[in-house]
């Protein structure tokens, strides 16, 4: 065990704060990587405090990890020392289950080993995320990052960018697609990009025209305000498909209105009840609401790939650790465009 930095906190109502952590020596099949940048997840917030039932403390967060190799295990066949690489949600599953055996070890029956805050089958006690100096992985749950890619620009794609290209690739978004994004945020401003790059006619949908204009400039085709009923109505029963990205529970009956038959919502935001689903909506032209979290490991490679390939990234805002708590508040005011990425080199 080796023993370094790391940023966390020791109960719902504190601040994060400097500690240390002890990371395992490298078994045969594991990669030991120096983290140089990791990304800001509203994940990250809501566990800490709690919000999504009891943390296991401290918790040090941070699943949206880019940074360099620098020793792998004997078994080792797909990393060498000095390589760019990520991780992601996950750092561990059962890989054995229906599940895993099909690609998707996040719906792991006997439950995935997540980055931070899982019960560590290794080392005992907890997992330890990004917000530190290194950590090992075995390499079935490293990703390798496109040589093309801006390293601290790619780091939300582990989280936010999986999360919006899994539902879109799932649900087979194709060139020509009517597609609707609805929420901007740190989700949303992926949805667009991806659905965009991958040809289809990309509406944002919103209820703000100041973030309808951002919207387009990410490259959404139109833009269609919530709000306006009459809008709403020249585009109903005419979508392909919905990401919907809105982060808390919400009233669903106008989005699903805008489906068209047998078409889909899917729900990647709000991780909470709705507030009203109408089910005769979905009944009169057999439309589905639908629900997705990040996608496995292949899938996730998949998604780095095509970024290395069609140049898409995140917009993101650099921050230094130590002004970490007040990049928190701001997350939680929705003051960030789109997603904070923390240089952990500030750590050192």
């Amino acid at each position: 065990m080796s023993t370094i930095k790391a940023y966390g906190n020791y109960s719902a109502t504190s601040e994060l704060i400097s500690l240390e952590i002890e990371r395992r020596d490298i078994q045969p099949t594991d990669v030991a990587i120096e983290i140089l940048y990791c990304g800001v997840c509203h994940s990250d917030i809501h566990t800490a405090r709690s919000e999504w039932g009891p943390a296991r403390y401290p918790v040090v967060p941070g699943h949206e990890i880019i940074g360099k190799v620098t020793a792998v295990g004997i078994k080792v066949k797909n990393f060498k020392v000095g390589d760019s690489v990520g991780v992601g949600c996950m750092v561990d599953s059962c890989q054995h289950c229906s599940a895993c055996e099909e690609g998707l070890e996040q719906y792991c029956e006997n439950a995935a080993t997540f980055t931070y805050g899982s019960p560590d089958k290794i080392s005992g006690g907890h997992t330890f995320g990004g917000y530190s100096e290194k950590i090992v992985v075995d390499e079935s749950f490293v990703l390798r990052i496109p040589e093309n890619l801006n390293l601290a620009k790619a780091a939300p794609l582990l989280c936010a960018g999986i999360t919006t290209w899994s539902p879109l690739r799932h649900w087979n978004v194709k060139s020509g697609d009517k597609v609707g994004i609805v929420g901007l945020g740190g989700l949303g401003h992926m949805g667009v990009k991806f659905a965009k790059a991958m040809g289809a006619y990309t509406i944002m949908i919103t209820t703000s025209p100041e973030k309808g204009a951002d919207a387009k400039l990410l490259g959404a085709d139109e833009v269609l305000i919530s709000k306006d009923s009459e809008s709403m109505k020249k585009h109903a029963n005419s979508f392909d498909f919905l990401l919907n990205t809105i982060p808390v529970g919400h009233d669903v009956d106008p989005y699903v209105s805008l489906l068209k038959r047998d078409a889909t919502m899917v729900l990647v935001g709000a991780v909470e009840p709705l507030t009203n689903v109408n089910s005769a909506i979905l009944v009169r032209l057999r439309k589905n609401i639908a629900g997705s979290m990040i996608g496995g490991i292949t899938e996730t490679q998949e998604m780095l790939d095509f970024c290395g390939e069609n140049n898409v990234l995140p917009e993101v805002e650099m921050v230094n650790i130590q002004d970490i708590n007040e990049a928190w508040d701001r997350v939680v005011n929705a003051d960030v465009k789109y997603r904070f990425v923390i240089d952990m080199k500030s750590l050192k």
